[in-house]
């Protein structure tokens, strides 16, 4: 089992930054790919940025240059450092990770953007 606790989230003027946090905890040997996803009201979840335990990334095309994802491998952690805000950024963010084929997910941070 792997636990995740996601950090950082709050509200924020917009053009201003947040960085999120995601520890993860547990029987861990070497997670695979981390990533975080958002929700906004009455929308799908989608993903904005993925790392993997190589660190390729990628990214959403709506955050691309705004947005950078980074892991620390000792610390089971991985970042969401996120400039430029938008409104349209606001969402409820979730951490997921891969581990031995299985996917866990956090129980999510609110980003609010006001404009």
């Amino acid at each position: 089992q792997v636990q995740l606790a996601e950090s950082g989230g709050g509200l924020v003027q917009a053009g201003g930054s947040l960085r999120l946090s995601c520890a993860a905890s547990g029987r861990i040997f070497r997670l695979n790919r981390m990533g975080w996803y958002r929700q906004a009201p009455g929308e799908q979840r989608e993903l904005v940025a993925s790392i993997t335990n190589s660190g390729s990334t990628d990214y959403a095309n709506s955050v691309k240059d705004r947005f950078t994802i980074s892991r620390d491998n000792l610390k089971n952690t991985v970042y969401l450092e996120m400039n430029s805000l938008k409104p349209e950024d606001t969402a409820v963010y979730y951490c997921s990770v891969q581990y031995l084929g299985i996917d866990y997910w956090g129980k999510g941070t609110q980003v609010t953007v006001s404009s």
